[in-house]
């Protein structure tokens, strides 16, 4: 069944200053002052921020907006801890970022969206952009708003140009790939029904797996997001009415309730879930998968047989669910994370490929509606260090 699996395919503001350094390609920071009023504010009460580089020539009116990742935080202390650092607060956040991969602005390193407008918000509220309570924490005046950020800088973006679109995306990557699938729908609604819009999930595929010790700790995890940032309100009803609320934090259970078209990406043993979610480091205190962890082929035959045994879950999670002609899939075996902004993986000479084509050619494909085929899993029947 494992190679069954593996083998098939499935058919079915202002405007930022850029400055460039050969492939790089820097994009100043923009602070979002008046989302304060709105109360749209980081962790510290901080405005929020992005990052915006425009388009030119055929892509003027073609939009992404890319949403960061960086975990979630679950607890007082947790969420205290990020206030001094750029996940909690836009005070640490960067004056200028790189574009790469999906953001870059040549056909060289993005044949397909090089031109567009492209934003990239950075993630400082530790929800994926889900939580929005009210009240302050009044012992360490934490704020919970991630989803009135995530309106606030699409109201900005509305102002400066984005109301034009033609052709939309909502991207991100880890805990911002998990926000893309949580708000796909709601980035939906604010277009008119003649603008194309889809959205590209990297990375955040997480599944409901237990820990090498039988605990689910990563349920546990989402259990106190969910309460911590009073999440439930801003994830897809038609999916909190069936089930506990913290399982509609799980794609594998949320998707079917997407009505937006959704292309996944993401690796069968994702680095950071086997790291994390399998092998969290509190269950491994003599460092045993220390190595392992930081490289597949440093592991030993009993690692590999536990490893293998999560990419069989991680695939079973898509056998869950609706079939849909509009999804796409790009599973590859690479034991990494976080693929899109990084060039080796979007588009190189070097990239993963799948039916000899790039993520990006795929995503290209899927997006333009080129081909028939938008639903491609690696073949190679085991974790590999790409």
């Amino acid at each position: 069944m494992m190679r069954t699996l593996f083998a098939l395919v499935l058919v079915a503001a202002m405007c930022a200053t850029v400055f460039g350094v050969g492939d790089d390609l820097y994009v100043n920071m923009t602070l979002l002052q008046n989302a304060t009023a709105q109360g749209a504010v980081c962790l510290d009460g901080s405005p929020p921020a992005y990052y915006l580089h425009r388009g030119f020539d055929s892509g003027l009116s073609n939009w992404i907006v890319f949403l960061d990742g960086g975990g979630w935080c679950e607890s007082i202390s947790d969420c205290q801890g990020r206030k001094t650092t750029d996940k909690g607060s836009s005070k640490y956040m960067m004056n200028q970022t790189n574009f790469l991969g999906i953001l870059h602005n040549t056909t060289k390193l993005n044949p397909d969206f090089y031109n567009w407008n492209k934003v990239w918000i950075g993630y400082c509220d530790g929800s994926s952009f889900t939580g929005d309570i009210d009240e302050v924490d009044p012992e360490k005046k934490l704020y919970f708003r991630g989803a009135r950020i995530f309106k606030a800088v699409l109201d900005e973006l509305w102002s400066q140009g984005m109301q034009n679109a033609k052709n939309a995306i909502l991207s991100g990557t880890s805990a911002g790939g998990l926000a893309t699938i949580l708000n796909c729908d709601k980035f939906k609604f604010f277009f008119s029904s003649a603008v194309k819009v889809k959205c590209v999930a990297n990375a955040g595929f997480f599944i409901n797996a237990n820990t090498i010790s039988g605990t689910p700790n990563i349920h546990k995890k989402y259990q106190q997001v969910v309460d911590l940032h009073g999440s439930i309100k801003n994830l897809p009803p038609s999916c909190t009415s069936t089930m506990e609320p913290s399982l509609c934090f799980f794609p594998q259970n949320v998707i079917s309730f997407i009505e937006t078209p959704l292309f996944i990406i993401n690796s069968a043993y994702d680095a950071w879930q086997i790291n994390n979610t399998l092998v969290p480091s509190n269950l491994d205190p003599q460092h045993i998968w220390e190595h392992c962890k930081v490289r597949i082929s440093n592991c030993t035959l009993s690692q590999r047989t536990t490893i293998k045994a999560f990419g069989v879950e991680f695939l079973k999670a898509f056998d869950g669910l609706t079939p849909c002609n509009t999804r796409g899939y790009f599973i590859t075996s690479c034991h990494t994370h976080a693929q899109i902004v990084m060039p080796v993986y979007w588009f190189s000479t070097s990239s993963p490929r799948i039916l000899n084509k790039t993520i990006a050619e795929a995503v290209g494909d899927w997006y333009f509606d080129r081909t028939g085929l938008h639903q491609y899993l690696d073949s190679y029947p085991f974790a590999k260090d790409c």
